[in-house]
This record gives structure tokens, sequence and C-alpha cells, in this order.
């Protein structure tokens, strides 16, 4: 069985965008973009500031919502829908059910202040999946411990430091039991000493291989280690993309060249 069968077969999704289109008045943030991710890959984009890579993700996640364009997770439209044998714009219901197989883990954590740790990641799971205090307990638990915070569990995010903030925010994702995992500069909110902790979590979701990931980084090093394709975005447009080797040692285009020269400088 190949990784990517592997992946379908432990509820990973694929994400498909066709001629994604997004805006911000004059500016155009994502210009036609086709982009696939298989199922259970692990794709990190890279580009300059404002070349769109955030909303790739943001548009995945529902937050900004498209111009124009489709764009599928696993075998369901997202803001599309089936009637009558013709693709229609979505009900807000339809979104919502589409996007319960999505999670975002975001740069700044956005842990509720006044919540423990396990109190955090207990949240959805009662609220939107409906589990009781018991089992969503049990389970906040079982994914702190996941991310070496068994021992923070009753720790408000006051008490913890921001390497141990964002661990507890990748728990509070996980617990939606995603099949697709996005993470938007996951570390670059981060003291430098704290961003390995970060990292290994990643990774060993990563090795796992029972989720598709979608990540923006400047961490080219960790990059290059974990990613199965690499994607340099550039004026709303994927410009080259290709494994981690090919794009950080061969790239093909000027502009990749003078970007991780630029970025690998600091």
């Amino acid at each position: 069985m190949s990784q990517i069968e592997y992946a379908a077969a432990q509820g990973a999704a694929g994400v498909e965008m066709q001629q994604v289109t997004k805006a911000f008045g004059e500016l155009v943030v994502l210009n036609k973009l086709d982009l696939e991710v298989d199922a259970g890959e692990v794709v990190v984009i890279i580009g300059p500031s404002g070349s769109g890579k955030t909303t790739i993700l943001r548009v995945v996640m529902t937050l900004e919502r498209i111009d124009d364009g489709y764009i599928k997770v696993g075998e369901r439209q997202l803001y599309h829908e089936e009637k009558n044998g013709e693709l229609v714009r979505a009900s807000e219901k339809h979104i919502r059910s589409v996007r319960s197989d999505i999670s975002m883990v975001f740069q700044h954590f956005n842990l509720f202040p006044h919540m423990s740790a396990r109190e955090n990641v207990m949240l959805a799971p009662i609220k939107v999946k409906g589990l009781t205090e018991d089992e969503a307990a049990e389970k906040a638990k079982a994914l702190l411990d996941r991310v070496g915070l068994g021992d923070k569990l009753d720790h408000r995010p006051a008490e913890l430091s921001g390497g141990q903030k964002q661990r507890v925010a990748i728990a509070r994702s996980l617990a939606m039991e995603p099949r697709v995992m996005l993470f938007d500069e996951v570390t670059s909110a981060l003291d430098p000493e704290l961003v390995g902790e970060v990292l290994n979590v990643l990774r060993d979701l990563a090795a796992e291989g029972d989720m598709t990931m979608m990540l923006v980084t400047h961490e080219m090093g960790f990059a290059s280690e974990m990613a199965d394709r690499v994607l340099m975005f550039d004026k709303g447009r994927v410009l080259e993309q290709g494994p981690p080797d090919k794009i950080f040692r061969d790239p093909d285009h000027e502009r990749t060249k003078s970007f991780l020269r630029a970025v690998l400088s600091h």
C-alpha cells in the first residue's frame, strides 16, 4: 500500500483548488490558482510576504470566502454543492459540514486565557462534536500527552511558554479529528529557543501519515526535511513546485533563487 493509499484509508483527505481567485479590493491575492494536494501529503508553501501564502490556508478554512473557482476537500466541494445535477453555491450548512474535516493552527495561538490547557482542548469537542465533559477531558489529556504537555493540564496560557501555548493549540486542533490540518507560520511568534519543541511535534504528526498537512513557514531547514513537496508562491500563483531537494538546491526560477538567498542569509 502506498503512502497516499494508506493515508486515505486512515481518513486523510486531499485538497483540490481549481481556478481559485480571491481579491481584496483591487489587490488580487489568489489569481486563478490551480493546486492539488494528495491525501496524506505534507505540502510546504514558501514565498515572499504578501504573495498570498496565508490566503491559501484561509480560504480552505473558510475564514475568507473565494471570489471565483472551486475547492474540494476529499470528494466534497467546499463552496458548492450539487443540486439537480448542477453545481450551485453551497449553503452555510454544507460549508460547515465540509469544514468540520479541516483544522487550522495559527501564528498567535488564539487560546482562551481564562481556561486551562485541558479546557481549551475540550471546548470544541463538547460544543461541536457533542462529547460529554468526561469524554472530552479524557481525549484532551491523551492529546496533551501526545504533544508533551501531560504535566500542564491545569495550567492557563499565562503560565505557559510560547512553545507550550502553540503545542496546546496543536492539541486543540487535533481534538477535532481533522482530515486536513493547516499551519500558518506556527513558529514565527516564538523565541528561537522554543521553535524546536513545536517543530518536533509537527515532525511526529507528519511521520504518522494519517492527515493531509499544508504548512506556510519560513523555517526552510524544517521544510526541506519534512515536506513531500514545496510550493514557491509569488503574486497569487505557484511559481514552481517540486521535492524539497529540487526547490532548495536547484530551483528553476530566478525569483525562487533570489527569495531563498534572502531568507537563508538571515
